[in-house]
């Protein structure tokens, strides 16, 4: 079984660019910091490239930005490749089957609709008296 679960900020902007035949694709990378201190007490991080394909690239691109939380899910796929040199190399990314955005909307200018941090904390709404009871046949 291939499967990875990953929480971390982004590093960069999603790119999102299309394959010659038309199918978006989008990548980014998250850092994702170690759960304990190396030696010299500091965290260590472990920074990931990603990809998600088709609906899930797009949504990623148009929702996130560099320092977003995110969680994601999905396979670890290795590439191999030769470099500009000729050198053989190995390259690994996430592929991501599932993104879920972690940071809170800060009110700012994202394309989304959310309630503003101060329409959220505010009173409950004020419920209207409704009378419906001349509709009743009974």
């Amino acid at each position: 079984m291939n499967k990875v679960f990953l929480i971390g900020n982004l590093t960069r902007d999603p790119e999102l660019t299309e394959t010659s035949g038309g199918v978006k694709i989008c990548r980014f990378a998250i850092a994702v910091n170690r759960n304990y201190a190396g030696g010299d007490g500091e965290r260590k991080t472990d920074f990931f490239n990603c990809v998600a394909w088709r609906g899930l690239g797009e949504t990623v691109a148009r929702y996130s930005r560099k320092g977003n939380k995110v969680a994601v899910s999905g396979s670890i796929e290795l590439r191999n490749y030769e470099d500009s040199q000729g050198v053989k190399r190995t390259g690994v990314d996430i592929v991501a089957q599932d993104v879920e955005f972690l940071t809170p909307k800060n009110g700012g200018g994202d394309d989304f609709d959310a309630p503003a941090p101060s329409q959220r904390s505010g009173s409950k709404p004020q419920l209207q008296p409704f009378d419906d009871d001349s509709d009743i046949p009974f």
